[in-house]
């Protein structure tokens, strides 16, 4: 009851966190203001900065802020690896170089567009980082590694020939939500919630490939079958986060750890706890870059990088990590 009653609270605390993100930017917004932009829309200045710019990076937030915490939590349930995350294990690097070359080689000029190439670069990734590191943590940290510093410089050597490639790209690569648009937020909401049913299905199942493989298969789990599944949500979510905000870090990698302090090891509760934890971290990181440097806007993935690292070295320093 306890940890349905904390997580009911921090979906208060989501709840007032969302409405900041629609008050706060270069004009604060008042909260009678929003409801009359969203429910009595008027046409007027404000009414479209609400409607049209700040409810749908609000929404690419939430939804951006789930995928991350998910996609991290199962990431490293699934390898029982404490590093494991999207930016880590090489599935952002596969997503951002996807883009990358459709930006520069098809011409792909829409936001819209980059879904489908960042899931496919997400696969791609995953595949072959699973391939190569197997299911060994040390190894598949190592192999995540590798593949992410190969598809880095891919993405440097072709943004680096190609100007206007570049011009494109670099708006792109340090994770910002201020692109998202309402097509691109209505895009990824079924990749999103398809992620998510996926994901918290497979708590029960993480639990078990927690004990071992030895004492998972006398369980009766399928591990293979588990870790295919496992893979595939993070493919979704991740690549879909990644298409929308471009490659965001720490989200994924610290979430978890932080719901797992609070909750426990039990994926059951550590899923959940960690898709309305992230999207808290990620639109207060948000609200923050718009204000710190106001007339201009910090992006995002520079706020969670810049909070991120310390946190997670916290983290790190307060509890032995290898624990999971």
């Amino acid at each position: 009851m306890k940890r349905i009653a904390g997580l009911a609270v921090c979906v208060g605390i989501l709840i007032v966190v969302v409405l900041l993100s629609l008050c706060v930017g270069n004009r604060w917004v008042g909260v009678s203001e929003v409801y009359r932009a969203l429910m009595d829309f008027s046409g007027s200045d404000t009414d479209r900065v609400v409607r049209y710019l700040r409810v749908p990076r609000t929404v690419a937030g939430l939804l951006v802020g789930v995928a991350l915490g998910l996609s991290g939590g199962l990431m490293q349930g699934v390898t029982r690896n404490p590093l494991a995350d999207p930016g880590i294990l090489g599935v952002n690097a596969g997503a951002a170089v996807a883009v990358v070359g459709a930006i520069g080689l098809l011409g792909v000029h829409s936001l819209t567009g980059y879904v489908w190439f960042a899931m496919g670069g997400a696969l791609v990734a995953t595949v072959v980082v699973y391939l190569i590191g197997g299911a060994a943590p040390v190894k598949l940290a190592l192999a995540g590694a590798a593949i992410s510093a190969l598809l880095g410089s891919l993405t440097s050597a072709v943004t680096l020939l190609d100007l206007s490639t570049l011009n494109e790209y670099r708006f792109w690569v340090v994770g910002s939500l201020s692109l998202a648009t309402g097509p691109i937020v209505a895009q990824a909401v079924p990749f999103v919630a398809v992620g998510t049913v996926l994901a918290l299905l497979l708590g029960r199942s993480l639990n078990q490939l927690a004990l071992g493989d030895d004492l998972a298969q006398a369980l009766g789990t399928r591990m293979q079958l588990v870790r295919v599944l496992a893979g595939l949500a993070v493919v979704i979510l991740a690549g879909t986060a990644t298409a929308i905000a471009g490659p965001i870090g720490f989200i994924g990698l610290a979430v978890p750890h932080v719901a797992r302090r609070i909750v426990g090891p039990d994926y059951r509760h550590l899923l959940p706890w960690s898709m309305v934890l992230a999207p808290i971290v990620l639109l207060l990181a948000d609200v923050l870059g718009r204000i710190v440097v106001r007339p201009a806007e910090l992006q995002v993935g520079i706020v969670t990088a810049v909070i991120g690292a310390p946190l997670f070295i916290a983290l790190v320093r307060r509890r032995r990590m290898a624990e999971l």
